[in-house]
């Protein structure tokens, strides 16, 4: 999509906020579905995720950050592309949030090493997917003995605490880096400060952060940014797929319970106010949910 020259092209103003949905006018434009948007206000970024074309040069945004101190008739900025994170070497061993920045106090990494991707992409084609079933070693012998993985498949560890989910975690990503010379990419939708931080803790005095790249939609945040995480999380593990075509751990917590993932959704689509049959709310769940499954094989 090219720019005009003109200045006030890319240029639109609040007319409606509704907790964490923004609804946005433009003059003779409109936005695609899925371009990230831009505020400027308070010495700071907020950004904004269209989800749905109006009409009118009307559109309906998500916000990825705390809305508290916008107002009617504020200027928004188009961006002209989806939502961009880093992918590449330099992301492991650090934290991320939805948008790509770093969380984890260490600094910035360096933009020059590491390549922009968005994180809304078509899954790979069935002609590009293997089809013969081949098992992934985890080197865990019960694992491999009663419940082996697929390649390319899903595989869910359920428990309650303290029953040792992290201790497998942590030795997944240990025997993918050293058997298997691959990564792994943590994503915790919905998780909890103490959770982020005890698990941050023992990926490094298990010596496994380095080969481990962490993301996390926290639960103090807005819903878009936990909605969001598991799409950040897969862009950035797609790299050592596609591009160093190595064995790459995916694990997403929780992905499956109603608070984590899909009360994201559930949320938003309440602001939304355009789905309001049970059955219509767990399709737009599922269809989310399922796009990212397919990108994962």
């Amino acid at each position: 999509m090219p720019k005009s020259n003109n200045s006030r092209r890319g240029k639109g103003k609040i007319i409606r906020i509704q907790g964490p949905v923004i609804d946005v006018l433009f003059q003779k434009e409109t936005p695609e579905i899925f371009e990230a948007l831009a505020i400027e206000f308070n010495n700071k970024k907020l950004i904004l995720e269209t989800e749905f074309q109006i009409g009118n040069n009307e559109v309906r945004t998500l916000a990825l950050g705390p809305a508290d101190g916008l107002k009617r008739g504020q200027e928004v900025s188009r961006t002209f592309s989806p939502i961009m994170v880093p992918t590449g070497k330099e992301t492991l061993g650090r934290i991320f949030n939805v948008l790509g920045e770093t969380i984890d106090g260490i600094g910035k990494i360096n933009e020059k090493k590491t390549k922009l991707e968005p994180i809304h992409k078509p899954a790979p084609l069935l002609s590009d997917q293997s089809t013969t079933p081949e098992m992934l070693e985890t080197g865990l012998k019960v694992i491999d003995l009663i419940a082996p993985f697929t390649k390319g498949g899903k595989i869910g560890i359920f428990g309650g605490a303290g029953v040792g989910k992290t201790v497998i975690v942590k030795e997944l990503i240990r025997n993918i880096a050293m058997v298997h010379k691959g990564h792994s990419v943590f994503a915790g939708v919905g998780e909890r400060t103490r959770e982020g931080t005890d698990l941050w803790l023992e990926m490094k005095e298990a010596d496994v952060l380095d080969k481990t790249v962490m993301l996390f939609g926290q639960m103090n945040e807005p819903p878009g940014n936990r909605l969001r995480i598991g799409l950040t999380a897969l862009t950035m593990a797609e790299y050592f797929r596609d591009v160093k075509s190595e064995d790459v751990l995916l694990f997403i917590d929780n992905v499956v319970s109603r608070w984590r993932l899909n009360k994201p959704s559930t949320n938003a689509l309440l602001f939304f106010q355009i789905l309001k049959l049970l059955i219509r709310l767990a399709f737009f769940v599922l269809v989310d949910m399922g796009t990212s499954q397919a990108v994962c094989y």
